[in-house]
């Protein structure tokens, strides 16, 4: 099974994990499509809409839920496992189990959509059952962090053509992470305010601002990492998304779902990844003010970017926020019915 290592000269954690059983690649048949089920793990989570209802139902055995919505499944060579060999290894080459949970949440039914095609009712079933998973994962023993993530077309890490996240829980809290919570707390004690709702308040209406809607507004950083690259933040400062509503479950596939269409409307077939930066969730962690970050892959990094952690962009924030904000008024206005 696979370890977790942690380099001992830039501090920072690698999975290494050799596949146990023949990677899965794009093939004619795709497991994520309808009537492939027994393709995957048995599903522990199957959302089926039925007479306007949502029910919560599971696979049983070699019986599979039909007519599903929303499909959650452990993923089939997880990068981290519950079940992993107890082995450790000192400083200064310290390893330790890949402990944990890593389950596929299969977007769509229609392995014609994508991430940014799919309905804003269907996001809001997504995020309904990313919050639901992320509770119950938070429950379980040796679960300090859980990572959401996607991956969209050719130039990502997506391995199956279908609209699917990846949930996965780490017993570590990830450094990007604790270096966001850190740099947040010190902020925080020095001057009484998250840094990030500090930013919400003064892109509000700015150069940088691509789109608002009532509860979420959507900024071009002002350091990217990438081109093109966009956060999505919560108006008001909050650092749990399992304790977020209804409402704002439905508000935030409203903007996700523009952003991301109004992104690959304006540039043809982007490959995209998407982050859920989190807080943890365990009694004692620092928090951070929740928000999704977009990452659209449109120029490979250079050996600056990779060996120096220094990212070098063409294109200036205010431009790519004029433009990405042209297009993604646009789709919203679409979705909403205006135009």
């Amino acid at each position: 099974m696979g370890n977790l290592r942690r380099d001992h000269v830039a501090d920072r954690f690698v999975v290494v994990n050799p596949l146990t059983t023949k990677k899965v690649t794009k093939t004619k048949k795709n497991p994520f499509k309808p009537g492939n089920e027994s393709m995957t793990n048995p599903s522990v989570l199957s959302l089926v809409l039925r007479d306007g209802m949502l029910q919560r139902l599971q696979d049983d055995d070699d019986n599979y839920v039909k007519n599903w919505t929303v499909r959650v499944v452990p993923a089939t060579n997880p990068a981290v496992d519950v079940e992993t060999d107890d082995t450790y290894s000192d400083h200064p080459l310290y390893s330790e189990p890949a402990y944990g949970y890593h389950y596929n949440i299969i977007a769509s039914p229609d392995e014609k959509e994508t991430l940014a095609t799919i309905s804003v009712e269907q996001w809001g079933y997504v995020l309904s059952v990313v919050q639901d998973r992320l509770r119950w994962l938070y429950t379980q023993k040796g679960v300090a962090y859980v990572a959401i993530y996607a991956d969209k077309g050719k130039d990502s890490a997506a391995k199956i053509n279908h609209p699917y996240l990846h949930m996965m829980s780490f017993s570590i809290i990830p450094p990007k992470i604790e270096e966001e919570a850190n740099a947040s707390h010190k902020i925080l004690n020095e001057k009484g305010v998250y840094p990030m709702s500090q930013l919400v308040n003064s892109e509000s209406g700015g150069p940088r601002q691509i789109l608002q809607t009532e509860g979420f507004i959507a900024i071009s950083p002002w350091a990217p990492s990438h081109s093109h690259e966009f956060w999505i933040c919560p108006k008001k400062h909050a650092t749990s998304f399992s304790k977020i509503s209804q409402k704002e479950i439905n508000d935030l596939a409203l903007i996700l779902r523009a952003t991301l269409g109004g992104l690959s409307n304006s540039i043809k077939d982007v490959s995209f990844s998407i982050a859920f930066h989190l807080s943890p969730e365990k009694k004692n962690s620092k928090q951070i003010h929740w928000h999704v970050e977009v990452y659209p892959i449109t120029t490979s990094w250079s050996g600056l970017e990779h060996g120096f952690g220094i990212f070098l962009n063409e294109l200036t924030p205010e431009k790519i926020a004029e433009e990405l904000g042209a297009a993604c008024r646009k789709e919203l206005s679409a979705l909403v019915g205006i135009i």
